[in-house]
């Protein structure tokens, strides 16, 4: 059966492993590692597709499938002609399955081997998610890469529950690809979990692998652990997962971590940081975060970054988006967005190089040396 998304592997770093390659979809090419912009509710917050496609350079973008099920309804946009009708998107999409919302509702949510039962953040309504339903939901949705429905344990857990969770969650993923039709347009991918226990991550890898999904990812890292123990699962996780199929970290969006994953062998990562931190006033910057609210902006007449080639930082200097974010205004926001997706966007790019240069330990070093990362 031919599927809706394979990855073509173009060459490895000789001293990471680090992976060039890239993902085919059916709304086009990925060049890969990639870092994809989050749009949860059908839009990057503050970004039009114009911006991201002429402006950052996106190449992919996620959005969410428990918060478009809850608004508009997943059969509304189904009608619509899927999400790249709705958003006007004609690149690829990525949907997450809901799962990590769901299981972050804490006591709004009842966990049952069927499905889980759950309130609506947004009125107290009771919905139920199934690995039936969720592939219902995001076949509406009609995005290219669609997430298996899982349960992503907090942190800490016990071994006995991210057992039992992880055991769930491959049950889940059995029941999602049996439910999952549309194999031609949508891939659909597993999720490895097993908490912080090496066994468990083996354990969730090898049975994910037998199913045979067209990619797979790993969940439940990133989510408030010390970063010795991320490492230590990230680099432990990874080269259990095909080599042939593409590699997805959820969740990381910072540059240190970004450089992490890649080097362990990840080609996907995404994050709502660098739009987040925009609208409370933050840049990334080759030379480390700069809060650019603070008083000490008030009269720099410099860019953001005086390496980056930006619309913001050709255009507008610090002195200005601080005026922006001080008074409120929604420009500020939008400035801010396009620079720090942008800057992700570069650096993804300038790792490409290094990979295919079998150089990427060296400019790792030089990037955290500048960027002010303390070892």
């Amino acid at each position: 059966m031919e599927q809706a998304v394979t990855y073509e592997l173009l060459h490895k770093d000789k001293q990471t492993g680090a992976r060039r390659g890239i993902l085919h979809t059916p709304h086009g090419d990925i060049q890969t590692p990639v870092f994809m912009p989050v749009g949860t509710q059908a839009t990057v917050k503050s970004m039009t597709p114009e911006e991201l496609k002429e402006d950052v350079k996106a190449q992919i973008i996620l959005s969410n499938t428990y918060h478009l099920y809850l608004r508009p309804g997943s059969k509304i946009v189904k009608e619509a002609g899927g999400l790249h009708k709705f958003m006007n998107w004609d690149r690829p999409i990525l949907t997450d399955s809901g799962g990590f919302q769901v299981f972050s509702l804490g006591d709004l949510r009842t966990i049952h081997e069927e499905g889980v039962e759950f309130k609506s953040h947004l009125d107290g309504s009771k919905h139920f998610f199934s690995p039936e339903s969720v592939m219902e939901i995001e076949e509406d949705l009609g995005a290219d890469i669609i997430m298996a429905f899982d349960e992503c344990c907090p942190y800490p857990s016990t071994y006995e529950y991210t057992k039992q969770s992880m055991e769930r969650t491959t049950r889940w993923a059995k029941r999602c690809k049996e439910a999952h039709t549309t194999t031609d347009k949508q891939a659909l991918f597993g999720i490895i979990q097993g908490g912080f226990y090496k066994d468990l991550r083996e354990q969730s890898a090898k049975d994910l692998i037998q199913l045979d999904l067209p990619g797979y990812a790993i969940g439940g890292i990133s989510v408030g652990e010390p970063k010795s123990e991320f490492l230590d699962m990230l680099k432990y996780t990874t080269p259990l997962m095909p080599e042939d199929k593409p590699r997805y970290l959820m969740g990381v969006g910072t540059p240190d971590y970004l450089l992490e994953a890649v080097i362990s062998g990840i080609d996907m990562c995404d994050c709502v940081l660098p739009t987040r931190i925009a609208r409370n006033g933050t840049a990334m910057t080759s030379k480390g975060k700069v809060v650019v609210r603070n008083a000490t902006y008030e009269r720099d007449w410099t860019p953001l970054d005086e390496d980056c080639d930006c619309y913001t930082c050709k255009n507008y200097t610090k002195a200005y988006i601080r005026h922006l974010i001080k008074a409120n205004e929604i420009l500020g926001v939008r400035l801010l967005s396009i620079h720090n997706l942008k800057f992700l966007t570069n650096l993804m790019e300038r790792v490409k190089i290094e990979i295919e240069n079998d150089n990427l330990l060296s400019f790792k070093e030089k990037f955290y040396k500048r960027y002010g990362y303390v070892k």
